[in-house]
């Protein structure tokens, strides 16, 4: 287990419990008033600290290394129900945009969503989550085969942005995040978004646009990343946690601002402190939102959808 800088308390007592734990264990001695009293401390000490997180800190545990990403939930909700479908047929098949077919109970959905790897291979066969332009032109092709077969869309958003190299530009990126949008607001099918990491960018609203919003509680999501924004304006890193708070860039916020439908709620630590629970939440919204949905005619549903993002911004003096 890896923990960030202001969990180190949680660290120490942790390590407290175990080593209490292993002398009972290992000696004839009761410890257990002495584990039970560590386990008290350690509850009340996770709460403090996890009730009181500024938005940088947020940020970090967006990109806690234990945290799941794209396929962890898709392999979850659906086991082996999942089916990935790739290529853009047009250049290449993009490893940083995963999509396929997969089922909840028995309703077939089109999951889509950016993958991150675990270790520095995989980070860089992923390209750390950062889609090329075919990535968001596969993401559009697979939505265009959910429409043809009436199957609903699952978009997962966990992205630093989209890439940003010289080829990526060449090959148009701009316009491929563009075209998406454009797509994603008529698209005839329930479209449910869930951010479950990073949210930053036009490579978020890439795959951004949806019936339904949802939003994992320590996630975040924003226009530019704090680092990105502090260097900008300060031509520094250092201002980061200042830039974090100026941008109102957390669930809270983006729910308060009426740029998100729903705070889904992980358990306490993170997502990565209890995955089983994290996934069972977001099969459960995904399909709540589904239920409120799937009734309406495919006109109703883009005029729905088109009315939610013309109303944002939108502020009555």
């Amino acid at each position: 287990m890896e923990y960030l800088d202001f969990e180190q308390p949680i660290k120490e007592l942790e390590e407290q419990y175990a080593k209490a734990c292993n002398i009972g264990e290992e000696s004839e001695v009761d410890v257990t008033a002495t584990c039970k009293q560590i386990e008290k401390k350690l509850i009340e000490k996770k709460k403090e600290i996890y009730k009181n997180l500024s938005p940088w800190q947020r940020v970090q545990l967006s990109r806690h290394p234990n945290r799941p990403y794209t396929l962890d939930y898709i392999n979850a909700i659906c086991g082996d129900t999942f089916l990935e479908l790739h290529g853009d047929r047009n250049v290449k098949d993009d490893k940083a945009m995963i999509g396929g077919l997969g089922k909840i109970d028995d309703q077939s959905f089109m999951f889509i969503g950016q993958q991150k790897g675990y270790n520095t291979k995989t980070r860089q066969y992923r390209n750390f989550g950062m889609a090329n332009p075919e990535g968001y032109r596969k993401a559009l092709r697979l939505m265009r085969s959910a429409e043809k077969f009436g199957v609903p869309v699952v978009c997962f958003v966990d992205t630093p942005g989209a890439y940003p190299g010289l080829e990526a530009e060449e090959r148009g990126q701009g316009e491929a995040i563009a075209r998406n949008i454009l797509e994603m607001t008529r698209l005839k099918v329930p479209i449910i978004v869930v951010i479950i990491g990073e949210g930053a960018s036009g490579g978020a609203l890439g795959i951004g646009v949806g019936d339904k919003v949802l939003m994992l509680e320590n996630t975040w999501y924003s226009v530019i990343s704090p680092e990105s924004c502090s260097s900008i304006l300060w031509r520094s890193w250092e201002y980061k946690e200042i830039a974090a708070e100026a941008l109102k860039l957390t669930a809270t916020d983006m729910k308060k601002q009426k740029l998100i439908d729903e705070i889904i709620k992980e358990p306490l630590g993170g997502a990565h402190s209890n995955k089983e629970e994290t996934f069972n939440k977001v099969k459960t919204s995904i399909t709540k939102a589904y239920d409120e949905f799937k009734n309406l005619s495919p006109e109703d549903l883009v005029e729905k959808r088109m009315d939610k993002y013309l109303d944002m911004g939108v502020f009555k003096g």
